[in-house]
Formats: structure tokens, sequence, C-alpha cells
């Protein structure tokens, strides 16, 4: 072997030794390093829509910004097999995760849930627009489903009454749930919600579970202050048990379709609907919002006394006078609505 013919040999194995070393270098930077874009924020959220394929995962990935490289993430997601085994769902990405975790991660299904907050839902169409805001559900069909008599007969069920169903809490949902899980999920926690003790409870009121819910609607949006809705309840219950109409103001204000309205007027009055409760004795036909869990512990729990007539109190601190004959309550109405003119309050 010539001297020339060594150089030459020795520097194409040198090359050779770089060049596998610099594959290997790549292959693991490419499995191994950190391949999620840096951001101001501590993580990345990924949704992967239901039905999505493995091309529709790489271009959400790439157009959320998520990723540095989509040619490597794919080269390492194609050698671990996930464009056969693609999970829909909410995905939170780390910063400093590989490819090989981001894609174990996607493969394993292992989305994280989201925590749905239902309170101070007066609608069923603000129901929809938060629940389809938040999760895989489609709001159409969601709301056809609120809405159809059909369908929630088997529950027992009316449109008038489908949304005294959701109770007000925090619920962990997994991102792609759909329309009808998220109904049924929501079925069963009330059902869950009235246990022994509160059915008990109600009955001891003379009243039906569903008509606590009612109930609690009015009295939570009578009062903004959890302290006096007990002693709220208490007067419902004076009413109703006196056979006097409960002449609930909001309950007008569902009627007429104007939750805003700052003074209850004659016109208002006069509307003919089952939820006019100056005109109908007794409780309307369904709740008139998704009702508080404090309002609803009120009027599982009211306050015994003997008041039958309240009316907000004229400093508007969102506190009312109490009043157990007709005449004190004219004295006490009759000062609100000198301070409503007085403020120009129309």
């Amino acid at each position: 072997m010539t001297q020339r013919f060594k150089r030459v040999f020795f520097t194409l194995l040198t090359v050779a030794g770089l060049l596998v070393t610099g594959v290997c270098i790549y292959a693991w930077l490419a499995v191994f390093g950190n391949n999620i874009t840096k951001t101001d924020k501590e993580q990345h959220e990924l949704f992967i829509r239901t039905g999505s394929g493995f091309e529709q995962v790489k271009q959400t990935l790439t157009d959320s910004n998520i990723i540095n490289n989509p040619t490597t993430f794919e080269w390492v997601a194609r050698r671990m097999n996930y464009p056969n085994k693609i999970y829909p769902g909410r995905y939170i990405i780390k910063p400093g995760m590989s490819n090989r975790s981001l894609v174990a991660l996607l493969r394993s299904g292992k989305q994280t849930p989201y925590n749905l907050a239902i309170n101070n839902i007066r609608t069923k169409e603000q129901l929809v627009t938060l629940v389809c805001s938040k999760l895989e559900a489609d709001s159409t069909e969601l709301k056809r489903m609120l809405n159809d008599t059909a369908y929630l007969t088997q529950y027992n069920l009316t449109p008038d009454k489908v949304i005294g169903i959701f109770i007000a809490n925090t619920y962990q949902f997994n991102w792609n749930t759909g329309a009808e899980a998220f109904f049924k999920r929501m079925k069963k926690e009330y059902d869950d919600f009235w246990t022994n003790e509160r059915i008990q409870k109600a009955e001891k009121q003379g009243i039906t579970p569903f008509e606590v819910i009612t109930l609690a609607s009015i009295v939570d949006e009578e009062t903004a202050q959890p302290d006096e809705m007990n002693k709220i309840a208490g007067v419902y219950y004076n009413r109703l048990r006196q056979k006097m109409p409960l002449q609930a103001d909001p309950t007008i204000k569902f009627a007429v379709g104007d939750f805003a309205l700052r003074r209850i007027l004659t016109e208002h009055l006069a509307i003919n609907s089952p939820y006019n409760t100056y005109k109908n004795i007794g409780l309307p036909p369904g709740p008139i919002r998704i009702p508080s869990m404090a309002a609803l512990n009120a009027v599982l729990n009211p306050e015994e006394h003997s008041y039958v007539y309240f009316c907000a109190r004229e400093d508007f601190s969102g506190y009312h006078n109490f009043a157990a004959t007709y005449e004190e309550h004219l004295i006490n109405a009759r000062k609100y609505r000198d301070e409503l003119d007085r403020r120009n309050i129309k």
C-alpha cells in the first residue's frame, strides 16, 4: 500500500466517521432534542379534533407555532407509528419536550381534562355558548337537544324545564366531549345531587326537587347577598303556603326577556305569561336561570319567620327590607321608589 493510498484511505475513513457521527447526532437530536417553540406562556395547548389525521395534527402543531421543526417531528412520529394511533383531545405541551416525549404523549391519548365552570347562566343560549366555546361539542346539536321535546321526553323534561338539570359547579371534561355526552353527564350530576337528605328537605317544605330548582332560580335573581337568601326563601315559602302570588320581579323580567330592567312598571305586570307571578299563583313552570349553590342551599334550608313582603333597601346596598304586613311593606316600597326618582332611574 503506497503512502498516497494510505492518506486517501484514512481521509475517506475520517470523513465517513464524521458523517456517521453527524448522522447519529442528528438522529439523537431529532429523537431526544427539544423541539418545542419557546413562549412567554408556561405551556402550549394543543387541540386535536375528532377525526383528525396525521397531516392535520402536524399542520396544527406548525400553525400554532408549537414545534420548531415539523420534519424531525414527522420522522420520529412515523417511526413510533403515531399516524395509526391518533387520539383527539386537549394536550398540554410543556417547554423542553423532545419529539419522542411529544409523540409518546399524543400516542397515549392521555389528554388533560378541562375544568368547566357552570355558573351565572341565565339562558340556554348562554349555556350553549359557554359549553361550546370550551369543549368540542357542536353548538347546533346541543341547542337542538335542549329544545327537542321528543328527545327530552325520555328524561321527563321539557324545553322550559331542561335548564334546571344543570347544577352550578365546576366539572372536569375531556375537551373532545360531544353534545350528547355532555348532556348525559349533566343529567347524572343532577341525579347525584339529589341525595336522600336533600330530597327529604324538599319534602319537608312540601315541594319537589325540581320545584326547589325553580324557587332557587328566583331567589338567586332577587339578591346578590348570599347571607339573606335563606330569609328571602322563607318569604316565598310563606307566600306559597298562604296561596299568595309570589309577585317575584325576576319572573317578570324573564317573561319580558330583559333582565336589565331596573324598574318594573304596570305595563310589565300586565304581560300574559305563565311566568308572570303577579297574575299566577304558585311557582312558574320552570327555572328562570341556573341557580347558584348558595340559592339551592337557601331554599333547602329556609329561615323561619313571619315575613311575606320584602323590598330593596333604599340605600342600594343590595340588601332588602322585610315586612310582615302590607302596611309596613308600603312604607318600605315608598322609600325605595322615592330613591329611584331621586336618582332619576326609570
